[in-house]
């Protein structure tokens, strides 16, 4: 064999192993992703991240509460609800009165509960509704039906708060069932007495369930936007949870599974430092990919058409190895359910053809010697 045809066989060799799908790898190339794009006769669309893509991307679901939440007023403090627990002293002039036992001239109730209906019952008043009345109205109700009875009664009332108007919270904050009282009359304010939350605070989402109707924001835009301390009514439920989004990490990438959002807004860029970057020794700057459905509108518009319906499959290229290309990955957001892919590096593939061409002539050359002894 010639001098020259012995290294033009084994890079034939090298070649023939490396294009063959029987090597270890990650996942797909550049190459076969490319060829499941729309102008391949695939279903995807293969489009680069530029500026005019990053704008018309960065569509994040905002979070907030409905008009009818923030335009809720406040409920009144001292406002008697079904459940509460109501104490009435009643004074009469007279030394045998109605309600006092002998040689006294006041009678103490200290704990009325207010039924479910709204109501309580005093001796010769009769059933009176309390529920919707402050202490001050009721006590003018009880004094009116006693004059009929007994001559100018003097009775006070008190309220103390029972179970007719509670909250009950979950998840990462002091769980449990609360009475809403003066102190604790707004969302800010319930929370800070069930001792706030106990997860990252850039994280948390508070969502408060009122009936049918629900709606969840940023625990940090509860104080950066006063609209949205919302009274609290009887009966809502609220709930403290961290970030539920998540996005895949596939590839030639320093970690590979389902990670959550660390922040409230995650980029391309963060996307890939917080999976550990790109691998030195096996990764393609130039090919990050990131995966999603996207809704027809978005497409119609990244695209430049007006024909597509429904959700579109969209694969995102970040090259950054191109001029801007690290301000396009910094600019580009990354959504719930999105994808992020790093292709191997063709000098990687190169390196394991060699390896295992290498590999399978030494385990020949090691038998042929072995036949030779």
């Amino acid at each position: 064999m010639s001098r020259w045809a012995r290294p033009i066989a084994v890079l034939a060799a090298v070649s023939i192993v490396a294009s063959c799908n029987v090597l270890p790898r990650v996942g797909p190339n550049k190459r076969e992703i490319f060829a499941g794009s729309v102008q391949r006769q695939g279903d995807a669309f293969i489009v680069s991240v530029n500026d005019r893509v990053t704008r018309a991307t960065s569509v994040i679901p905002a979070l907030g509460f409905s008009q009818s939440f923030i335009n809720a007023p406040t409920l009144g403090s001292d406002t008697i609800r079904p459940g509460d627990t109501v104490g009435l002293s009643i004074w009469e002039n007279v030394d045998d009165g109605l309600l006092a036992s002998e040689g006294a001239n006041a009678t103490v109730l200290e704990e009325v509960q207010v039924d479910g209906a709204g109501f309580i019952f005093v001796p010769y008043a009769g059933r009176i509704r309390a529920a919707g009345n402050t202490p001050e109205a009721l006590r003018r109700i009880i004094t009116n039906r006693l004059e009929e009875q007994t001559p100018d009664p003097q009775v006070q009332v008190t309220r103390v708060a029972g179970n007719g108007a509670t909250v009950s919270l979950t998840g990462a904050t002091g769980q449990g069932v609360y009475a809403i009282e003066r102190p604790t009359r707004t969302l800010s304010t319930m929370l800070a007495s069930a001792g706030g939350v106990t997860i990252e605070p850039e994280i948390a989402r508070v969502t408060v369930i009122r009936g049918q109707e629900r709606g969840t924001i940023w625990f940090q835009d509860l104080y950066k936007h006063p609209e949205l301390d919302i009274a609290l009514r009887a009966g809502d439920k609220i709930l403290v949870e961290g970030d539920t989004r998540k996005f895949t990490a596939l590839g030639a990438t320093g970690t590979q599974s389902l990670l959550t959002f660390e922040s409230q807004t995650l980029s391309g860029l963060e996307a890939i430092a917080q999976v550990g970057g790109l691998l030195s020794r096996a990764s393609d700057p130039t090919g990050v990919f990131i995966l999603r459905n996207e809704s027809a509108e978005i497409s119609n518009q990244v695209l430049g058409r007006d024909d597509l319906v429904g959700a579109q499959r969209m694969v995102y290229v970040l090259d950054l190895t191109q001029p801007n290309g690290m301000f396009h990955a910094r600019d580009f957001a990354v959504r719930d359910g999105d994808t992020l892919y790093v292709t191997e590096a063709p000098f990687t593939q190169w390196n394991k053809a060699i390896s295992a061409l290498t590999g399978t002539l030494g385990s020949v050359n090691t038998l042929s010697t072995a036949a030779g002894n």
